[in-house]
């Protein structure tokens, strides 16, 4: 794991993804918690539990799978990282983007903690865009 630590989660989300792996472990830390229980409220995820190793805490995530394995395989879960620790992407309440016209969704890091897009146009607050997801 890298100093980055919603790059390493969205990269292992991904590549489990893209595997076809049924589940993946990721570091615990508050962010990483806050993110999770975003894709797992908004059905991206199947699962979660607390695993500890060592005195260290893991989270296991369960992802969700297409049932029907005959043609192509597309993934389901398509995560893009937006603010990086070199570039900082901000924005206000009006201009949060819409993914998909809205059937994605926009994390943010706001002052009221992490929430989605939408929570923060109702709340009326921008913040620093983490992901988008789709």
């Amino acid at each position: 794991m890298g100093r980055d630590t919603i790059s390493d989660i969205i990269t292992s989300i991904r590549n489990a993804d893209m595997n076809r792996k049924g589940t993946v472990r990721i570091a615990s830390t508050n962010i990483t918690e806050n993110i999770v229980k975003i894709l797992l409220r908004e059905g991206f995820i199947e699962n979660v539990r607390k695993h500890q190793e060592n005195n260290k805490y893991f989270l296991v995530l369960t992802l969700r799978h297409r049932r029907n394995r005959k043609g192509t395989y597309r993934t389901i879960l398509n995560l893009k990282r937006i603010s990086k620790p070199g570039l900082r992407i901000y924005c206000n309440y009006q201009r949060i983007p819409r993914i998909l016209g809205g059937m994605g969704i926009v994390i943010l890091s706001t002052s009221r903690g992490i929430i989605t897009d939408r929570e923060a146009r109702l709340e009326g607050v921008g913040g620093e865009i983490l992901c988008y997801i789709w």
